[in-house]
């Protein structure tokens, strides 16, 4: 069973989420955008070890925080083949995203994004922007 930290971030209310294995204390950061130190304080207060920043889609309200996080945290950026962001590892559907003993699998849902991704496992679904709620799917965006 994985441990999900749900972080609200920035003026879009986007969510920075901190996924992490409990028998092993390694953790995955999805979509970080804003509020950095936010994400940093809850990963060194339950002295999580970061292995990836793991991304959904390109936009920029779910990678502002890519670069300078990723470059702190020394840890590789993550994101889906068909992204025209630049990252360390190319992921497609149907590939696992493994941090210590646990996973999550990647369907490839192509639709707010050429590129997004849905992530699930551990009884949970991370959705990004494919999936919004309260509200409905913006159609001006590529």
């Amino acid at each position: 069973m994985m441990l999900v930290r749900s972080i609200p971030v920035g003026r879009m209310q986007n969510i920075t989420y901190v996924i992490s294995d409990p028998d092993t204390s390694e953790c995955i950061i999805l979509d970080p955008s804003w509020d950095l130190e936010k994400v940093k304080d809850i990963v060194s207060a339950e002295n999580m070890r970061p292995s990836k920043i793991v991304n959904t889609h390109h936009h920029f309200d779910h990678t502002t925080g890519n670069e300078s996080l990723a470059r702190e945290l020394g840890v590789p950026v993550v994101q889906h083949v068909e992204s025209p962001l630049p990252h360390d590892i190319s992921i497609s559907d149907g590939d696992m995203v493994e941090f210590g003993g646990s996973s999550l699998r990647v369907h490839h849902t192509p639709g707010h994004s050429r590129d997004s991704i849905c992530l699930v496992g551990g009884g949970n679904l991370f959705s990004g922007d494919t999936l919004f709620v309260g509200s409905c799917c913006r159609t001006d965006l590529e």
